[in-house]
């Protein structure tokens, strides 16, 4: 077991230097940034000036040896905006985006699992054809365009801008079920397949052979082993939190992580750039770990092993 958590420990470091690398990489060669902040009409004496003051004039290992140990040290540069450290601007903005992604998630989770299973009992039926038919649809509708649906409605049918509010639940319901819908079609889909696998398997046929009543079959039993697969999916949900709310963000002008993203992308913001992509990627890396060492606890195979 220890072989285990250590290899998931050392698979974590190594592809989060792989991605520190790469954002490294593909920031710089994705243009000049000091071309990009200066002003149009600057001359080429200014845009040096601007290149030595980001660092953007010594070779490209020196600037990313020293990106490497100013996050050793716990820097990860300002803003050329602002002025602000790029971890504070993140901060500011963090707990908008977890309560929009909170929210969703738990819609998900909540409608997508019961759907999926009250699917898998009627195998056939016209309740499994008809969530069946809601799972696809929610998964194929794009956010964009079930959030204007969504602000369009409340402002011609209700008189009200949906949107860009965090004080109270049922503000942030409409942007959250517009980004839990997706979500909600793929836990739909996931618990459906795995529980129907999970009852045609051939335990559940010995312990309904042996007269244990359905209901503990179902609980005891196909439950815990049909869960397994959705750890998963629930893990890359959790790591997606922040990543994923860019587009709603975007729709509904919500005050997160994803906004920010947007706007330092659009300006150039090196630093703050940077910090987001780690941040998301650090997120993702460890929603992963985590899933890997529940298996240990859920999944006795892997202890056997």
């Amino acid at each position: 077991m220890i072989g285990y958590v250590a290899s998931r420990l050392i698979r974590a470091v190594i592809t989060l230097l792989i991605t520190v690398t790469l954002v490294f990489l593909f920031i710089r060669f994705s243009g000049d940034p000091a071309a990009a902040l200066a002003p149009p009409d600057a001359p080429q004496e200014v845009i040096e000036q601007y290149r030595r003051a980001m660092g953007l004039d010594k070779p490209l290992w020196a600037q990313y040896t020293a990106y490497l140990g100013a996050m050793a040290r716990g820097e990860f540069g300002y803003s050329v905006h602002t002025g602000l450290p790029s971890a504070q601007l993140f901060l500011n903005r963090l707990p908008a985006t977890l309560m929009l992604g909170g929210t969703a998630l738990a819609i998900a989770l909540l409608a997508g699992i019961p759907m999926g299973a009250i699917a898998a009992l009627n195998r056939g039926r016209p309740i499994d054809r008809a969530v069946m038919g809601f799972s696809v649809f929610a998964f194929a509708m794009p956010n964009f365009l079930f959030g204007l649906v969504v602000i369009l409605t409340g402002a011609l049918v209700f008189q009200t801008y949906v949107g860009a509010s965090e004080d109270t639940l049922l503000d942030v319901l409409p942007p959250a079920l517009t980004l839990g819908l997706a979500s909600m079609g793929a836990f739909a889909r996931f618990s459906r397949s795995s529980l129907l696998e999970t009852l045609n398997a051939p335990f559940m046929v010995a312990a309904e052979a042996r007269g244990i009543p359905r209901g503990r079959r179902m609980w005891r039993h196909a439950g815990p082993n049909a869960a397994i697969p959705l750890v998963t999916l629930v893990g890359l949900s959790l790591g997606g939190l922040i990543a994923g709310s860019v587009v709603t963000e975007q729709v509904f002008a919500w005050p997160g992580v994803g906004q920010l993203l947007v706007r330092s992308v659009a300006t150039r913001d090196i630093a703050t750039v940077q910090f987001i992509v780690l941040a998301i990627a650090v997120t993702m890396i460890c929603a992963n770990l985590i899933v890997d060492l529940l298996y240990l606890v859920i999944d006795p195979r892997i202890r056997a092993r």
